[in-house]
């Protein structure tokens, strides 16, 4: 590959793509610089046990689970932009008073408020998103901005790392500051953006009251975001249950974990647009979804075997495992997104993203839990589960799309849809598709 054209893959797909790839950047900047030094810090600097550290951070899991919904009406009412920078605002102030805290009671209260702030920034972040990129860029444009995030989340750990290699308290009470910054230029640079159509409405439309039912009342919606969840736990196999399967039931030196994860942010770095392409409709992102399928049970056959070898053989097998592991999460990324701009109501989008931030909770807060007994107490038949698991999502997410568009159809103006969609999908097209087709710190999704 010559110089020219990765400068060309680097480059973003148009000026407001490059933008709102800041905006991730900033973002996963911040929070990543926190979130590697956040176990110590609310150790060493709030005094708290690990247990509290623990039942703290439930808690505010909790609370952003109730707060989702609740936050994607309030991003309906006055607009994804204002409040994306809101909860941005917010979000600076919440760190600015982590070094204040010094009790268990303050540190429950403060993660509860981070993570409401996190619920109504996510919300925020993905209902502007649809609303400004083009319909035919959103997939690309997604796709630049997560390749944005994970640089980002990069470069915030190795922040956050030197921080850790001072050993010094004063240090580690200005990391939540540096964070704090960060959030406030990104809340800045937020302002500075164009405002999508639902941020030009007046009070008076703020008002009214949009025509017929909600998510909530939208079954294939509802599941098609639960199933999404159930895709999504491929990232417990990644970060919870392989390296503990790699360290308990293998040969394999611990350090391979390192070189494991390097591989996986590389990975989500470059590939993220390659994954996406030609991923632009419902039947393109159920192809996708059946080749993310396909690879993660891959993976799983891999990984299962590597209980038997020895040696090398262990660990070019993890890594392969690994590789195919970090696919099958690119090609869910641009199933994800297809889904979102497709099967939304494009009047009520902060609603819709708040259900489906429920549902997908729902479809994953058991999986570590689960996906841990399974791998290191059943081995083999463990895996082909947890493989099983993913496989009977992938049957059900098929009925549950067509499901969710129908709903649209019956209940969202034709002409509103189709300026809110980009490959014209219908009932007809989702029907012929063809066959072949444990985080530590409490900082939300406000980008």
């Amino acid at each position: 590959m010559t110089i020219s054209s990765l400068l060309a893959h680097a480059r973003p797909p148009s000026r407001l793509a490059g933008r709102l790839s800041v905006q991730s950047l900033l973002f996963a900047l911040g929070e990543g610089a926190f979130m590697t030094g956040s176990a110590v810090f609310f150790t060493k600097i709030v005094g708290l046990s690990a247990a509290q550290v623990g039942i703290g951070l439930t808690i505010a899991g909790v609370a952003a689970f109730l707060a989702a919904v609740p936050m994607g009406k309030v991003v309906d009412r006055f607009g994804p932009k204002r409040m994306w920078a809101v909860s941005g605002l917010l979000l600076a102030v919440a760190f600015t008073l982590w070094p204040l805290i010094t009790d268990f009671t303050g540190f429950v209260v403060m993660a509860v408020c981070v993570e409401v702030v996190g619920a109504l920034g996510a919300t925020s972040h993905g209902s502007y998103t649809l609303d400004v990129l083009p319909p035919a860029e959103r997939v690309k444009s997604r796709a630049y901005m997560y390749s944005a995030l994970n640089l980002g989340f990069t470069l915030g750990a190795a922040i956050g790392g030197v921080a850790l290699a001072f050993h010094s308290n004063d240090v580690l009470r200005a990391l939540p500051w540096f964070t704090a910054l960060i959030a406030l230029i990104n809340a800045i640079a937020i302002t500075r953006l164009p405002k999508a159509p639902h941020d030009e409405r007046s009070a008076k439309e703020r008002k009214t009251p949009i025509p017929g039912p909600g998510p909530m009342r939208n079954p294939g919606w509802l599941l098609t975001g639960f199933l999404t969840g159930v895709f999504w736990t491929n990232q417990t196999v990644l970060n919870v249950v392989i390296p503990l399967w790699l360290v308990q039931k293998t040969d394999a030196p611990p350090v391979l974990l390192a070189f494991l994860f390097g591989t996986n942010t590389v990975m989500c770095i470059v590939l993220p647009m390659a994954a996406s392409r030609g991923v632009k409709n419902i039947p393109t992102a159920l192809k996708a979804i059946r080749l993310s399928t396909t690879l993660f049970v891959v993976s799983c056959l891999i990984t299962l075997a590597t209980h038997e070898t020895i040696g090398w053989v262990t660990i070019a097998l993890v890594w392969l495992g690994h590789i195919a592991l970090t696919g099958a999460e690119l090609y869910m990324s641009a199933a994800t997104w297809t889904f979102e701009a497709e099967l939304m109501d494009p009047r009520r989008r902060g609603a819709y993203q708040g259900a489906a931030e429920l549902t997908m909770t729902l479809g994953k807060v058991g999986a570590p839990a689960a996906y841990t007994f399974l791998a290191l107490n059943w081995g083999a038949t463990g895996w082909l589960v947890i493989a099983g698991v993913i496989l009977a999502a992938t049957v059900g997410i098929h009925p549950a799309t067509r499901m969710a568009r129908r709903f649209l159809e019956r209940h969202v103006p034709a002409d509103v849809l189709a300026a809110a969609t980009a490959g014209g999908d219908t009932e007809e097209s989702a029907d012929a598709s063809p066959s072949d087709s444990g985080e530590v710190v409490p900082v939300g999704d406000s980008r």
